[in-house]
């Protein structure tokens, strides 16, 4: 179902690896009636194969083998789920450079950031290798006589996992990771865009030798398989990161079995410098924040504020450096690749045309590239009024919008003027100014100086409309469990 010869010809060399069938009770499937779609590379628009696109009986049959294998796995003492998790990280590590080349032609990042990628996801199986050992039962002080009181942290149930394009296999191992440490088994849904990263890892996991059931992997069309898992009592946890708007839709599926959920949905993250930053720190910091991942980012800056006195120095240095970004092919390692889809260069035509009916001026890009008709070329908006949509919507591509500010109060109320409260960027040497904005700013996470703040051991989620729960750290694991009060008299 796909070509071994595209592969290999890019770098793969266990091409084992590259799997077309879904992952289910230890098996691999194919659809109902040889059902399948097909991958392409956004970089040319080549097929790179047909993978098997599951019905809904058997999305339901994945719950089945999920169910089935639960209460072993539940009861599997800790060290063995750690040593589990421990050999899929190290299967991870050594095959990173074939993982990080699936995930190029499938969804078009840059090789180094691919790489980069990977060891991310690999620190998540390790960090949960750790942690799935240390979850203990709590002795609480008893409030009656003869009695003692104890709290148990137990693993939910089946849990359901459904996975974004942008980072297919990090947002795959930090929710499974956690789930299987904490004793869940798991049912997961890769976007259909980026199938094969997700294909791979349950290569690996099976590999690893995980228990049949324990992980399965269910691939198609979204709306099929995640509807009956929403709707299936047995699953007791539903995680998934993707777009505020289908977290709604989920949320409201969930409700008739009253889920746990865990949603990490949009972002709209501003990126706030004020004039006793570093000048030069702040740019190369926004210029990260903005075009990883070809601003394909839930974390990717939205919005930034600079103060006025600094304002035409930050936007000259600014547009310099976007400048001098590269494009190509992600297999060639380029500062920038393709977008995902069609979709995502119409609405950055969208914002920039309507951001410049509003008055911006267009410091550079604004186009597609010859490259090819997704590669839109790194933009610099300027003076981008807050009417623009630019400034209310996720662009969620390489679309920087700058605008300047007067004072802390007014740029505190316009960074927090959004249904989004994902990340924070924040700029200044000021510590009094530090501490006061840190409180201020309605955003689950906030970085000073600096981009670069997400790992295994941190707690990653937002608020208000950018979701609930955390991933990573032991909150992580602990969305995946449940507290078990035991009162006992022994007499």
């Amino acid at each position: 179902m796909s070509d071994s010869a595209i592969w290999t010809r890019n770098g793969i060399t266990d091409t084992r690896l590259v799997r077309s069938f879904a992952y289910v009770g230890g098996k691999w499937v194919g659809g109902d009636d040889t059902a399948t779609f097909a991958v392409t590379n956004p970089a040319d628009g080549s097929t790179l194969g047909a993978v098997a696109s599951l019905s809904a009986d058997q999305a339901r049959a994945a719950v089945d083998a999920a169910q089935a294998v639960f209460g072993q796995w539940a009861m599997t003492l800790p060290q063995d789920r750690a040593a589990r998790l421990r050999r899929w990280f190290d299967l991870i590590i050594a095959h990173r450079e074939d993982l990080a080349r699936i995930m190029v032609l499938e969804q078009g990042k840059p090789l180094s950031e691919a790489r980069g990628e990977i060891d991310y996801a690999a620190s998540f199986v390790e960090y949960y290798a750790e942690e799935a050992k240390r979850p203990n039962i709590e002795g609480v002080t008893s409030h009656l006589p003869d009695a003692e009181v104890e709290l148990w942290l137990e693993p939910v149930g089946v849990a359901a996992l459904i996975t974004p394009w942008n980072f297919p296999s990090a947002m795959l191992t930090r929710k499974a990771a956690a789930a299987m440490a904490a004793g869940c088994t798991v049912v997961a849904h890769p976007s259909a865009e980026t199938p094969y990263s997700a294909l791979a890892l349950a290569e690996l996991a099976e590999r690893a030798g995980f228990p049949s059931g324990v992980f399965n992997v269910v691939t198609g069309d979204a709306a099929t398989v995640v509807a009956p898992w929403t709707q299936d009592a047995r699953v007791r946890v539903l995680s998934f990161t993707g777009s505020t708007e289908i977290g709604q839709l989920l949320y409201r599926q969930c409700a008739g079995t009253v889920k746990k959920l865990v949603l990490e949905l949009g972002g709209h993250a501003p990126v706030i410098v004020f004039k006793d930053a570093d000048l030069e720190t702040a740019v190369k910091e926004a210029i990260k924040a903005k075009f990883a991942t070809s601003g394909q980012d839930c974390l990717g800056a939205n919005r930034i504020y600079v103060e006025r006195t600094i304002y035409q120095a930050f936007c000259r240095r600014f547009t310099d450096a976007v400048q001098m970004l590269t494009m190509g092919r992600g297999i060639d390692d380029p500062d920038l690749g393709p977008l995902m889809n069609e979709r995502a260069v119409r609405k950055q035509e969208e914002h920039v045309a309507d951001a410049l009916a509003h008055g911006a001026t267009l410091a550079c890009g604004g186009k597609c590239d010859a490259l090819g008709p997704l590669f839109y070329q790194a933009t610099v908006l300027t003076d981008v009024s807050d009417a623009a949509a630019i400034m209310r919507d996720e662009t969620f591509g390489p679309v920087a919008a700058i605008t300047p500010f007067d004072t802390e109060e007014e740029v505190v109320a316009r960074a927090n003027a959004t249904e989004y409260g994902l990340i924070a960027y924040l700029h200044s040497h000021d510590p009094r100014r530090i501490y006061r904005m840190t409180r201020a700013l309605q955003f689950g996470m906030v970085a000073v100086n600096r981009t670069k703040v997400t790992g295994a051991p941190i707690p990653f989620g937002g608020v208000k409309q950018s979701g609930l729960g955390r991933e990573g750290a032991r909150r992580g694991m602990e969305e995946f469990m449940e507290i078990k009060y035991v009162c006992r008299d022994w007499a």
